[in-house]
C-alpha cells in the first residue's frame, strides 16, 4: 500500500506544473523515505530530478518500494480539478494498475477522487555524479525568471558569467545585445531578495534559453533559486520545495563552435 497526504495540496499542483512541459511521462519511485523522480526531457537535452522526503507529507505510508509510471499531462489535468486549498492524497495498492487522487476541501464538505491508469515505463535510473561546483549563485527566483524571459526577446542563448563582483547574463541576436548584471548583495533586508555568490573560480558558460524558460516554471515553488556551474559540466538549477525536498534541473552548456 502506498499513500501520501499533503495538506498543502497547491504545492503538489505547482510541482507538476513545473515539470509537465518538459516531461510527457515519468516514473515516480516511492519508498519509505519519500518520493523521487528522475527523467530526461523528450529531446534528451535536460534532466529533471525531484526529491520529496516522507516527513514533508502530513501522512506517508509506503509498505514496499514502488515505481509508478504516470503520464504527466493526464496528472496535470486531474490536478486542475483540485481547489488550491484542497488536501491532496495520492494512493495505490501494491499491485494495482491505477493510482487514485483524492481531493478534500478544507471543511470536508466536498471529497472527490480520480483514478488514472499507470504506465509500464522502461527507463533506466541515471546516476548523477556528486560535483563540486566552481560557482554557486543564489538569487530571487522571480528575478531569474524575468531575466530568462527578457533575454529570450533578444537571442536563443544566454551567456552566464560569474565573477566575485557578480553574475552577468548576456544574449545577442539580430536585433542587438542585452546584458543584465546582478551584484552580490548578501545583506539584503529580506533573505529572499539576496543575491549570494560562492565562487572558487570564475565561470563563463552558454545555455539555451528555451530550456531555462521551461525551468523557471518552477518559480511559484520557491522564493529563491540556486544556479550551480562549473566549466564543461551541466548547470544545475535548483528550487527548494518547502521543507520537504527539492526540484533540480540539469542542462548541459552549449559548446562554442556550434552555430545553432
Amino acid at each position: 500500500m502506498f499513500e501520501a497526504r499533503l495538506v498543502q495540496g497547491a504545492l503538489w499542483k505547482k510541482v507538476i506544473d513545473a515539470i509537465k512541459d518538459l516531461l510527457t511521462e515519468a516514473k515516480w519511485d516511492c519508498n519509505s523515505t519519500g518520493i523521487t523522480l528522475q527523467a530526461m526531457d523528450s529531446s534528451h537535452v535536460s534532466l529533471v530530478s525531484l526529491n520529496l522526503r516522507a516527513e514533508g507529507f502530513d501522512t506517508f505510508r509506503c509498505d514496499r518500494n514502488l515505481s509508478m509510471g504516470i503520464n504527466l499531462s493526464s496528472m496535470s489535468k486531474i490536478l486542475k480539478c483540485a481547489g488550491n486549498d484542497d488536501v491532496i492524497t495520492i494512493k495505490t495498492a501494491d499491485d494495482a494498475d491505477t493510482v487514485t487522487f483524492v481531493f478534500e476541501s478544507q471543511n470536508n464538505e466536498k471529497v472527490s477522487d480520480y483514478e488514472i491508469r499507470l504506465l509500464d515505463l522502461d527507463t533506466e535510473h541515471l546516476g548523477i555524479p556528486e560535483t563540486e561546483y566552481s560557482c554557486v549563485v543564489k538569487l530571487p527566483a522571480g528575478e531569474f525568471q524575468r531575466i530568462c524571459r527578457d533575454l529570450s526577446q533578444i537571442g536563443e542563448s544566454v551567456v552566464i558569467t560569474c565573477t566575485k563582483e557578480g553574475v552577468q547574463f548576456s544574449a545577442s541576436g539580430d536585433l542587438g545585445t542585452g546584458n543584465i548584471k546582478l551584484a552580490q548583495n548578501a545583506s539584503a533586508d529580506k533573505e529572499e531578495e539576496a543575491v549570494v555568490i560562492e565562487m572558487n573560480q570564475a565561470v563563463t558558460l552558454t545555455f539555451a534559453l528555451r530550456y531555462l524558460n521551461f525551468f523557471t516554471k518552477a518559480t511559484p515553488i520557491s522564493n529563491q533559486v540556486t544556479l550551480s556551474m562549473s566549466q564543461d559540466v551541466p548547470l544545475v538549477v535548483e528550487y527548494k520545495v518547502a521543507d520537504m525536498g527539492y526540484l533540480r534541473y540539469y542542462l548541459a552548456p552549449k559548446m562554442e563552435d556550434q552555430d545553432d
